[in-house]
């Protein structure tokens, strides 16, 4: 899969936020991120198909 770079703004205390929930599920703060993302569009079925993230969860499940 390739990845983009993108700047990105956000208020401090939204960033401790997700910085300290990132800690709590042994994750960097950009893995934080992407994971945020991808469950957002998996919610809003805005996700085209399934990922091979989405098959290892369903797996352990």
């Amino acid at each position: 899969m390739a990845r983009k770079q993108i700047v990105l703004r956000i208020d401090e205390e939204t960033l401790k936020t997700i910085e300290k929930w990132a800690a709590d599920e042994f994750r960097s703060v950009n893995g934080q991120l992407e994971w945020m993302l991808h469950e957002s569009l998996k919610q809003a079925k805005r996700l085209n198909k399934k990922t091979p993230k989405d098959e290892d969860q369903s797996k352990s499940t």
